[in-house]
């Protein structure tokens, strides 16, 4: 006897700014089993995009409004400014809703270990939105790596560089430590997340961060260098004052390296409105943009495996209908902050921090 599909599970996004409109509602729309039934936004400009851009999708102006639909919704995802994931993640999982926060997850590792733990107790599913381990580079690495293609790997560089000199207006450049602003928690959470998936936990961090445009007042250039209990060690640093970039990734180990300049086109092409469903093929890059493996005496182009940020939306979809785990697991962000508070304790003290995973 066959049985009628699952209606899809109804999510409502709460923001509607760069994160909302270019990440998370088109990755929302285009992935089977989810649908976007209602975004808050009280800006007319935000609210007019919303209705050109998913017309079916309902606007409310308040979080509190649609806490108040919980029994017409299976999952809240908050892209709102920092300083409100955490009371926005508390009233959605006491309500009993499945819940999507954008990195950071919070402030504080401690903060997030508080919302990991309400999530256990109530049984609601939590996860962080941490689309950056679905780059193309990100997966061409990890796979060299567990292949075993690069032989044991020391060294592992990553970056997120940009150049913009100019602060722009809005709340990643208040000084106000409530927003979370700065580059250190902004791109350095993609940063340490991706080298603790790579290489797992870490023993110690070392960083220097500094404000270094001018009428800037939050950080705008770091970099952190992590010894992992593995042995792998990982330079990180991140940028809003690089006018010449270095490579995206450069992974060497003891038979070859992996070595690659360029970002993932993913974000420029969800930016420019491009959908992962509009029948094109999606997260691409041509064979010009590939990177290196092997060494200076022998090296040669492999192909950058296809970027799939649909990947993480595609997976909160199977844990929402199976009870399995999602994508990402909320502790694995409280690790990230962990470090991150530590490499804001290094820069303070110009001394190597040991960091205490608990």
């Amino acid at each position: 006897m066959s049985t009628a599909p699952r209606p899809p599970f109804r999510v409502g996004l709460v923001g509607y700014g760069l994160a909302g409109s270019a990440f998370h509602a088109p990755l929302i729309a285009a992935t089977p089993g989810l649908r976007l039934d209602a975004v808050v936004t009280a800006n007319p400009d935000r609210r007019a995009q919303l209705r050109d851009e998913h017309p079916d999708a309902r606007a409310l102006d308040t979080p509190e409004q649609l806490l108040a639909e919980a029994d017409s919704l299976d999952l809240v995802v908050i892209a709102s400014p920092n300083r409100t994931h955490v009371p926005l993640a508390r009233a959605a999982l006491a309500a009993g809703l499945a819940t999507v926060v954008d990195k950071p997850l919070a402030a504080t590792a401690a903060e997030a270990r508080g919302l990991c733990e309400l999530a256990e107790r109530t049984g609601t599913m939590l996860s962080v939105f941490q689309n950056r381990r679905w780059d193309g580079d990100f997966l061409t690495a990890r796979r060299l790596v567990n292949e075993g293609a690069l032989g044991r790997v020391h060294r592992f560089e990553s970056r997120f560089e940009r150049f913009r000199p100019k602060p722009k207006a809005g709340w990643r450049e208040l000084a106000d430590p409530a927003e979370v602003g700065g580059t250190l928690y902004d791109l350095g959470s993609h940063l340490v997340d991706q080298a603790l998936t790579l290489f797992g936990p870490v023993e110690s961090v070392y960083a220097e961060v500094d404000v270094r445009r001018d009428g800037a007042v939050v950080d705008d250039d770091a970099f952190i260098a992590l010894t992992h209990a593995s042995g792998v060690r990982s330079h990180l640093w991140t940028s809003a004052l690089t006018a010449l970039g270095g490579p995206r990734l450069r992974v060497l180990g003891d038979s070859a390296g992996y070595v690659k300049y360029g970002m993932d086109p993913q974000e420029a092409d969800l930016r420019a409105g491009r959908r992962p469903d509009d029948g094109t093929p999606w997260g691409t890059e041509p064979p010009s943009a590939y990177g290196t493996l092997g060494t200076d005496e022998q090296s040669a182009p492999t192909p950058t495996a296809p970027g799939d940020y649909p990947a993480y939306y595609a997976g909160i979809a199977h844990s929402l209908a199976t009870g399995t785990p999602p994508p990402v697991d909320p502790r694995d962000a409280v690790a990230t902050l962990t470090v991150l508070e530590a490499a804001r304790g290094s820069a303070a003290t110009s001394t190597s921090t040991i960091v205490h995973l608990t």
